[in-house]
């Protein structure tokens, strides 16, 4: 009873001009710069942390939220409908989101991720008010192997979904890895594959990869191809097209798994809205009734990441509260406000009355969030659905501008503009010979996490890599990606069985 009263007083606190205004405007700004490529939901909280200074504490927490919770939802509108996503975590929609759009079901399909978000978000923050008291206990268990165990866990899901051929998907994930190392190594300071470019310093920014393999190279792809030259097919409504009761009903175990995974995963500090997205997506293909046909532009393939991504948000906000811990570069955006404004997120924030209201007025606008951003979407679904009717070469050399001026607008760096092209001819090339760039993505995107968790395990333990197997919750996490990575193996090897096993038979 003493958290309903607390989450009531958040409203009553929420329900304010200046919280309410800060709320707005965030949502806005949020699924603004997520639609944008080269930008997304990161730089819109990064872009928007100066304008807090001069905030109170809960409105500037609030306005980041929204910015933080809209940005995972957005980025669907150009993963469905260009195949360009915003974000690591709106890879998985386009594999299904784009089929239905070439089948002339954008608005559909964005009915669905509409229908997605808002599960996720209310499901994922009920979940949090509830348990994020319990879980701060949990959440303090976790070091480095549980780390590298969840990063592991989402690279193992994402070979085991890619494609038909799982040494293609190996060379593509192993190259994305590669990428990763480019740079000073955060632990020893040595200098790596940077060639004597000090552009490479820093490494390889793993946004401009996303653009140039998902944005140029898709544009690259499409010229190299005169049939993609032609328009993209008719749809048949530029109207919002929700799914009906029993397609829902059809659905529901995909919503109650993808739900169960965004909010646990997102609860772990470094599993983020990315590993959520693949990790669901990997589940419902390989666990789910329709998972064979995954990819071929069904509901699930939308349904799944969706939720998983915006579920997270809600489980991100109960390390940064109870431990003090970013569980996202977003999340650690938002914990440089907290700190600006003298406030220390962790156990002792619920202690102070003045605190501890500002974070139910946080959690209620969550709430409000998720409405506000499914509303705003329902609105903006029938002007972007719109957008095809754009020539497609016009529309290409759009995306070709937008892509070039964002990749430069990130850090002023023309080097930026030059990764981009590289990675785009190198997404050529890779489409070319039939490889899937999605695990060399995601390997460039969890590459440094994994490297970092994995290289602090064996510092802290001697060397000894059986820690990741003997501790109960690394353990887990190792042994699902293990079986992850095994079952397409073993998948594979039933079938060639049953084929032969077949052959004399059918002779007979």
């Amino acid at each position: 009873m003493d958290t309903l009263t607390l989450l009531g007083r958040g409203f009553a606190e929420l329900f304010q001009s200046q919280e309410l205004i800060a709320l707005f405007i965030g949502l806005m700004f949020g699924m603004l710069v997520s639609i944008l490529p080269g930008l997304g939901l990161v730089m819109g909280v990064v872009l928007a942390l100066p304008f807090t200074y001069s905030m109170e504490l809960g409105p500037a927490i609030i306005l980041l939220t929204a910015i933080y919770m809209s940005g995972t939802y957005a980025g669907c509108f150009t993963a469905i409908l260009y195949r360009i996503p915003g974000e690591p975590m709106d890879v998985p929609l386009l594999w299904d989101g784009w089929g239905m759009t070439k089948r002339g079901e954008a608005a559909k399909a964005l009915g669905w991720a509409l229908v997605a978000a808002l599960t996720g978000g209310l499901v994922s923050t009920i979940v949090m008010i509830g348990l994020a008291a319990p879980l701060k206990n949990l959440a303090l268990s976790f070091g480095a192997p549980e780390y590298f165990a969840a990063v592991f866990f989402g690279l193992t899901t994402v070979v085991a979904l890619a494609g038909n051929s799982l040494p293609n998907a190996l060379i593509s994930l192993c190259l994305g890895l590669l990428v990763s190392t480019v740079g000073i190594d955060a632990t020893y300071g040595s200098e790596r594959f940077t060639f004597g470019f000090t552009e490479l310093m820093n490494g390889v920014p793993y946004v401009m990869v996303l653009v140039g393999m998902y944005g140029y190279g898709e544009i690259l792809s499409k010229l190299s191809h005169s049939s993609s030259l032609k328009a993209i097919p008719k749809q048949d409504s530029f109207t919002t097209k929700f799914p009906t009761r029993a397609e829902l009903w059809n659905l529901r175990a995909t919503f109650v798994r993808s739900t169960g995974l965004g909010t646990l995963l997102g609860l772990i500090p470094g599993a983020g809205a990315t590993i959520s997205s693949f990790v669901a997506y990997g589940v419902e293909k390989q666990y789910g009734k329709r998972g064979d046909k995954l990819g071929t532009g069904i509901p699930e393939g939308i349904v799944a990441p969706q939720i998983a991504s915006t579920a997270s948000v809600a489980g991100h906000m109960v390390p940064l509260m109870t431990l003090g811990l970013p569980g996202s570069g977003a999340t650690a955006v938002i914990l440089a406000a907290f700190l600006l404004k003298g406030v220390q997120p962790g156990p002792f924030l619920f202690q102070s009355e003045a605190t501890t209201l500002v974070v139910y007025t946080i959690m209620a606008s969550m709430f409000v969030s998720v409405i506000g951003m499914c509303l705003l979407g329902f609105l903006w679904i029938p002007l972007v659905v719109r957008a095809l009717l754009i020539p497609t070469g016009v529309l290409a050399a759009i995306i070709v501008m937008l892509t070039l001026i964002g990749a430069f607008a990130d850090r002023n760096s023309l080097s930026d503009v030059w990764i981009v092209v590289v990675f785009g001819v190198l997404a050529w090339v890779l489409d070319r010979y039939k490889i899937p760039i999605a695990p060399m993505v995601l390997g460039a995107v969890l590459g440094p996490m994994a490297e970092d968790s994995f290289t602090r395990s064996m510092i802290t333990f001697h060397g000894d890599w059986t820690i990741f197997f003997k501790q109960p919750l690394s353990g887990s996490l190792m042994a699902l990606a293990l079986l992850s990575l095994a079952f397409p193996m073993m998948r594979n090897l039933f079938g060639r069985f049953s084929r032969a096993k077949a052959k004399p038979l059918n002779a007979t």
